[in-house]
C-alpha cells in the first residue's frame, strides 16, 4: 500500500509541474494563420514543366472561418507564385491561409494547404471507439495512458528540449513517467507490474548505452536530415541535435519494450499458476521458448516501422545514386547510417528484454 501511495504521489505531483513547461511566446507576431473556405475559383492554370510534372496554379476567392477574418472575403492569387504544387482546390474545401502585412501596409495571403483537422479528429474518434469496444475497461485505461503520454511529450519533453536541456536526459525522465503510467494504469498495482517496470528500465538503459556508444563510434552528428538543420536555425542553435537523435531512439523503443515485457511477465505468471511443481529454472526455459517465437516477429516489426518511416529516403538512394556506388558507400551516408544504428540498437534492447523479463518474473513472482 505504501508503494502504491509513493507511485501515485510521484505521478500526480510530476504531471502538473510538467505541464507548466509549455512554450510561452509573449511576442505578438505580425503573421497569422487562419482557416478559410473556398467559395469561388476565379482562374486555374495547369503548367507542365520540362521534367513532365504538372503544377497547378489557382486564383481563389476565400471566406474566413475564424478569428478576425471570420466571414470576410479574401482573394488569393496563386498564379503569381511559381511553385511546384499538385494541390487542386475545389469549392467548399477548407484551407489554411497565412496572412502577413507588407512593408507598405498591403495584405498578403498565401494558401498553405488543406485543413485536415476534421478527418483526423474523426479517425481518432473511430480509433478510441474500437479500442473501447474491443478492450472494454482495459481499453479505456489504455486510451487514458495514450493521452497522458501525449501530454508528457508535448508539454514536458518538447519544451524542455527547446529550452536547451539535454534531450537524452529529458527523454529518459519523460520515458520513466510514461512507463509508470502505462504499466500501473493498464495493468494495476501488482507484483507483475513492478517486475515489468524494472525489466523495461533495464532494457531501456541498455538501449540508451548502446545508442550513445555506437553513435559515437559511427560519428553520427544528428544533422543527417533537413529537418534537423532547419530546427537548429529556427531555435538559434539552442538544441543538442545529437542528443535529440538519441532521445528519439529511447522513446521509439519504449513502446515495443512495453508490449514484449508485459506479455512475457504475464506468461511466467500463468506458467507458475498452472504448473506449481516446476522449478524456477524450468519456468524460465519454458517461458523463453514462447518468448523467442514472439521475438522474431517483434524484431521484424521494429525494422519495418523504421523502414516504413524511411521509405522515401531508401527509394531516393536507389534511384539517384550512380551505378558504381558500392553497398559500403551507401551505408557510409549519415542518413542511412543513422537509421541503421537506430534499428539495431532498438532491436538489441528488444532481444535482451525477453531473457531479462523472464528471469525477473521467474525469480520474483510467487506461485
Amino acid at each position: 500500500m505504501k508503494f502504491k501511495t509513493i507511485i501515485l504521489m510521484f505521478t500526480f505531483l510530476f504531471l502538473p509541474s510538467a505541464l507548466l513547461f509549455a512554450q510561452n511566446n509573449p511576442e505578438q507576431k505580425s503573421e497569422e494563420i487562419f482557416k478559410a473556405r473556398v467559395v469561388e475559383i476565379i482562374e486555374q492554370k495547369n503548367i507542365t514543366r520540362d521534367d513532365g510534372s504538372i503544377s497547378i496554379q489557382q486564383k481563389l476567392t476565400l471566406q474566413g472561418l475564424e478569428g478576425d477574418w471570420k466571414d470576410r472575403e479574401i482573394i488569393f492569387d496563386g498564379t503569381k507564385f511559381d511553385v511546384l504544387s499538385a494541390s487542386e482546390y475545389t469549392i467548399g474545401d477548407k484551407v489554411l491561409v497565412n496572412y502577413s502585412p507588407g512593408p507598405e501596409g498591403e495584405k498578403n495571403f498565401y494558401v498553405i494547404g488543406f485543413s485536415r483537422a476534421n478527418p483526423i479528429y474523426w479517425l481518432a474518434f473511430l480509433f478510441a471507439l474500437i479500442v473501447i469496444a474491443v478492450g472494454g475497461l482495459k481499453g479505456l485505461r489504455a486510451l487514458i495512458v495514450l493521452l497522458l503520454t501525449f501530454l508528457i511529450i508535448l508539454k514536458f519533453i518538447i519544451p524542455k528540449i527547446l529550452s536547451g536541456s539535454d534531450p537524452l536526459l529529458i527523454s529518459i525522465i519523460g520515458s520513466f513517467f510514461i512507463l509508470i503510467l502505462a504499466v500501473y494504469i493498464t495493468e494495476g498495482f501488482k507484483r507483475t507490474s513492478t517486475i515489468a517496470v524494472f525489466a523495461i528500465l533495464i532494457s531501456l538503459v541498455i538501449t540508451g548505452l548502446l545508442s550513445v556508444w555506437f553513435s559515437a563510434i559511427a560519428k553520427l552528428t544528428g544533422f543527417a536530415s533537413e529537418e534537423a538543420m532547419y530546427l537548429v536555425g529556427l531555435a538559434g542553435g539552442n538544441i543538442n541535435i545529437k542528443g535529440l537523435l538519441l532521445a528519439g531512439i529511447i522513446i521509439g523503443t519504449l513502446g515495443v519494450l512495453d508490449d514484449v515485457i508485459i506479455s512475457q511477465v504475464a506468461l511466467v505468471k500463468e506458467l507458475k499458476a498452472s504448473n506449481p511443481g516446476l522449478t524456477k529454472n524450468q519456468i524460465y526455459h519454458q517461458a523463453m521458448r514462447v518468448g523467442i517465437s514472439h521475438l522474431s516477429s517483434m524484431v521484424n516489426t521494429l525494422f519495418l516501422a523504421y523502414a516504413g518511416a524511411s521509405l522515401p529516403l531508401l527509394i531516393l538512394f536507389s534511384v539517384k545514386q550512380p551505378p558504381f556506388l558500392t553497398f559500403n558507400q551507401i551505408i557510409d551516408n549519415e542518413m542511412i547510417a543513422t537509421e541503421i544504428v537506430r534499428t539495431f540498437t532498438g532491436s538489441i534492447g528488444l532481444v535482451l528484454a525477453v531473457p531479462i523479463a523472464t528471469f525477473l518474473a521467474a525469480r520474483f513472482i510467487k506461485k
